[in-house]
């Protein structure tokens, strides 16, 4: 029951995002035996008698209504972080494999973490790239805020090639002290310009995770006879004999994996690959070990 809850290809006919992520966070939990942390990121440690001076804020009402004495709640450091989702909506993105869209996963993806995160106490916030724009949502910790990260998932559409380097500024932009970057893309560039932006978002940040969306057509190359592909991002179109084809290819694809994967090791960025049509779980346990280290 928990690995179907966990299936991306069950929610094509679920058009709630909130109602899919805590069926996928839900799912996983009830497979893993294990309760997430709720409320605000702060880890109680203990209570003091009040002292002049002390801030008030942290007067413990209940405390006070019990004993009729004034305690403070001391706590240790705030452990909450603000996690922020950074979705690749390019044209690539919109590649399929069966019925789910690349974007669909990353919708559904992005979606369960965040619901996750603010289970958890920590901030949200999300930006949306694509072809001469970035749409971004500031880190936010309420339900209506979370309700609005869902809604701007929702909205997007791929298209475009990736935004250009100038577009990008408010990814590497440092706001608080503890971050947690999750970037969300296909690795499908003209250039360097993901991976340029990839480097730059691990140098602000020492928490960065990569999760690389792959459909299972691109890593088998299973197609039959002549085929035509279309690049989805600039329109160019080529036709090859796939099984002429299909040996150079799974060879050129397992070196540029393997290269792409120990580039991001060594810059410290923690790499996941993930296929459409497998389930989210490992995307949770991923971003739970990470987020156990802050």
């Amino acid at each position: 029951m928990p690995h179907r809850l966990l299936n991306p290809q069950t929610f094509a006919a679920i058009k709630d995002l909130r109602l899919i992520a805590k069926a996928v966070v839900d799912g996983f939990l009830l497979g893993q035996n294990q309760s997430i942390r709720r409320g605000p990121g702060i880890e109680f440690a203990q209570y003091r008698s009040y002292q002049p001076g002390d801030d008030l804020r942290q007067l413990d009402w209940k405390m006070f209504a019990r004993s009729d004495r004034y305690y403070i709640r001391e706590s240790e450091v705030d452990s909450s972080v603000a996690v922020r989702f950074v979705v690749d909506a390019s044209g690539s993105m919109a590649h399929q494999d069966g019925t789910l869209a690349k974007l669909d996963y990353a919708r559904y993806l992005v979606a369960a973490l965040a619901y996750l995160a603010t289970q958890q106490g920590d901030a949200v916030g999300l930006f949306v790239l694509q072809e001469d724009q970035l749409v971004p949502l500031a880190p936010g910790q309420s339900t209506q805020h979370l309700q609005r990260l869902f809604h701007q998932l929702d909205q997007v559409k791929p298209g475009g090639q990736f935004p250009a380097a100038d577009c990008l500024a408010p990814v590497f932009a440092k706001k608080r002290q503890k971050e947690l970057t999750v970037l969300v893309t296909d690795m499908y560039e003209q250039t360097s310009e993901i991976t340029d932006t990839l480097r730059k978002i691990g140098a602000r940040e020492k928490d960065t995770l990569l999760f690389h969306l792959m459909g299972q057509n691109e890593l088998e190359f299973n197609y039959q006879g002549p085929v035509s592909f279309q690049d989805l991002e600039t329109g160019q179109t080529i036709q090859v004999s796939s099984e002429t084809q299909r040996t150079e290819y799974l060879q050129n694809l397992h070196q540029w994996l393997q290269a792409l994967e120990t580039d991001a090791r060594k810059k410290q960025i923690h790499y996941e690959r993930f296929h459409l049509h497998e389930p989210l779980d490992k995307a949770l346990r991923a971003f739970l070990l990470s987020r156990a280290k802050q």
